[in-house]
């Protein structure tokens, strides 16, 4: 996805470290005198924060939060203080666009932490590459947001210099998925739905392609409308194929009511997804018991990683209202990215922003390598995460739990 984020003011520090603008003013370096001896940089935050998706939108814009203010606490970059910007984009491109011409505009800003979608996204590179600013999402899986629309037939060119991502992409996440289902499930007639996103469509074919090469049959196609609530006529289609199994491309919203009207199709099947169906509320949407429904999601499961201990424990103390969700993980490291390429930056220019900070940072990025709480968190020459780290979760007595975590090899 994109798949796939508060705001506190934090206390000033004080070490003079950086030249400072008259006070109160931004000056051309991406960072204002905040009048107090510091300069300030700003972490944009691009996530449905209302919606049918907010579960997750509050996940990261919280978890970004937090990096914010261990970074303010521990004075991870000496006269910086950080603070973020956080825009609602509701899941739609169009308001994604409106946010990233918002974000470029506050010249404080030198990251921009999201979005959840990859449809979203599209809508927004090409206004942070226009301006040098650095975008890392901790959800976007699209393959062509960072190797290009020819990526399929072997023809990798990056599109935007300044996108990087946190999560793997859906060739690696499909391609899993397929292998989990005809390899461990034991599932060889599936039936394939979209959402008819650029998420939910990428995904699907690429599971295809997998799971015919495996030696599978995709018995059905079809597709439904997000906002939707009336599957009936797929659900049938599905009870009528033979098949054994569902593989839904697209969010959780749509996927646990075509889980529910599925079963109650009479086809007792298990519906699989991405990590755009990996939530509780998956789970919700469903009034027909769904164990035995399968998800893949990036990495392995946060709780159970010893780097996580840390931010798990941070986040429970932080009081958010909200849980850190699927994404959590990677939107802090995403945002610790962020803040190493400014430290890096800064160390790099005697202690002070340079007039060109978007630019620097975005430079700095492809060099960022460091544990974080996902574990190692650095980028290939395509701005995609090193982390292939893949899970596969099943509802089990109502709740996700993982049954198989792997390091995916192409």
């Amino acid at each position: 996805m994109r798949h796939r984020s508060l705001l506190i003011l934090t206390t000033v520090i004080t070490t003079g470290a950086l030249t400072l603008t008259a006070c109160g003013s931004r000056d051309d370096k991406g960072g204002s005198d905040n009048s107090s001896g510091g300069t300030t940089v700003v972490i944009g935050v691009d996530a449905p924060l209302t919606g049918s998706l907010s579960a997750l939108g509050q996940g990261i814009k919280n978890s970004v939060d937090l990096a914010v203010q261990t970074a303010n606490k521990n004075k991870e970059v000496p006269g910086v203080t950080f603070k973020i910007e956080a825009l609602d984009d509701q899941a739609v491109p169009a308001t994604g666009k409106a946010n990233a011409t918002k974000l470029v505009g506050i010249k404080d800003v030198l990251g921009v932490v999201g979005p959840l979608n990859s449809g979203v996204s599209q809508s927004m590179q090409a206004d942070f590459d226009k301006a040098n600013l650095t975008q890392v999402s901790p959800a976007n899986t699209n393959p062509s947001l960072s190797q290009g629309d020819n990526w399929g037939k072997g023809e990798f060119k990056r599109p935007f210099k300044t996108y990087f991502r946190t999560a793997t992409t859906d060739v690696v996440q499909g391609k899993f998925a397929a292998n989990y289902l005809f390899t461990d499930a034991g599932k060889k007639k599936v039936f394939v739905v979209n959402d008819k996103q650029t998420y939910g469509a990428g995904l699907a074919a690429i599971f295809s392609d997998e799971f015919k090469r495996l030696g599978g049959t995709v018995v059905g196609t079809d597709s439904v409308t997000v906002k939707e609530t009336d599957f009936s006529s797929t659900a049938n289609k599905i009870k009528g194929s033979g098949a054994d199994s569902v593989y839904f491309g697209g969010q959780y919203p749509e996927g646990g009511l075509l889980s529910d009207q599925v079963k109650k199709a009479g086809a007792k099947i298990p519906t699989m997804g991405g990590d755009g169906i990996y939530d509780p509320e998956f789970i919700k949407a469903s009034g027909e018991a769904n164990d035995g429904d399968l998800a893949t999601s990036v990495g392995y499961p946060v709780e159970k990683l010893p780097t996580a201990k840390k931010f798990i424990a941070d986040y429970a103390a932080g009081g958010y209202k909200d849980p850190y969700a699927a994404y959590g993980g990677y939107s802090y490291d995403a945002a610790w990215s962020i803040i190493q390429a400014v430290k890096a930056v800064v160390a790099a220019n005697d202690g002070k922003l340079p007039d060109d900070a978007r630019a620097k940072v975005t430079e700095a990025m492809s060099k960022v390598s460091f544990e974080g709480v996902t574990g190692k968190v650095s980028f290939d020459q395509y701005g995609d995460t090193t982390n292939k780290q893949l899970t596969v979760y099943q509802v089990k007595t109502g709740a996700w739990v993982d049954v198989k975590s792997a390091t995916f090899e192409d």
